[in-house]
């Protein structure tokens, strides 16, 4: 579960279309102003800082391809994990309001990243559409967040887990980035621990219980869910936080 590659699987042109084009109808103007926005990308190795805190970004980030994250570091040098970031989503969006960051953003694998400039940015949201769609990706990162913190604060190690897997599994989906039921899953145990303020041996036991009960398999890298309904079913996850559009129907 702990290799890194570059963690790709098929995927179409552009995860961030994708993405958008799933709650707004942009126009082919619209889907090329989007794609040009797109035009500074560049190559990123694993574990490399995208921004840190307290940085004045005079740029957003956009994740094409491979996996990165949000994260805090606490005083005593642990880590909390806020958000997995995967190809179609912004990293920091809300600094073209906020000005400055609040917390770190690096990448887990190697990545293509692109650095939009505010000015860019602003003109694009000039596009009702295009503003629409980019105003629901950060109020879904929110629901995300939100839902984040009721894993932490009520969900056991197993629900936790299992509820991640699920969501993960939809937000891959979402962009073109699954097969059947397997997406690829570049995180080590230590990570998912992070995430979910659990222990890396705490992780290690749901995971093996996991497979022994037929749910998961992990090899690779990447991740097959067996049976996806008893998973959200014991996890008591509900997509309905991801506001994704209902034509594309649940696995």
């Amino acid at each position: 579960m702990d290799e890194r590659g570059d963690s790709r699987m098929p995927a179409q042109a552009s995860p961030l279309l994708a993405k958008l084009g799933t709650v707004a109808r942009l126009s082919e103007d619209d889907r090329a102003a989007v794609e040009a926005l797109c035009d500074d990308a560049q190559e990123v190795a694993a574990r490399r800082s995208i921004i840190r805190e307290g940085d004045r970004p005079d740029r957003v980030h956009a994740i094409l391809e491979g996996w990165a994250i949000r994260y805090a570091l606490l005083a005593n040098g642990t880590r909390q994990i806020t958000a997995f970031l995967v190809p179609g989503d912004f990293c920091d969006l809300h600094a073209t309001v906020l000005g400055h960051m609040d917390h770190s953003i690096a990448t887990l694998t190697r990545a293509r990243v692109a650095a939009i400039p505010r000015a860019r940015i602003d003109e694009v949201m000039e596009r009702p559409s295009v503003a629409r769609a980019f105003l629901w990706s950060t109020l879904v990162d929110e629901a995300v967040l939100r839902s984040w913190i009721v894993t932490v604060g009520r969900r056991d190690a197993e629900e936790a887990i299992g509820h991640l897997m699920c969501e993960l599994y939809l937000r891959m989906r979402n962009v073109g980035l699954t097969i059947d039921h397997s997406y690829a899953l570049p995180l080590t145990q230590e990570e998912i621990a992070d995430a979910l303020g659990l222990t890396p041996v705490h992780v290690n036991r749901v995971l093996q219980r996991m497979r022994r009960e037929g749910l998961i398999s992990l090899a690779g890298g990447a991740l097959t869910i067996h049976d996806y309904r008893k998973l959200e079913h014991a996890s008591g996850f509900d997509p309905n936080y991801l506001h994704f559009e209902p034509r594309a129907p649940r696995p």
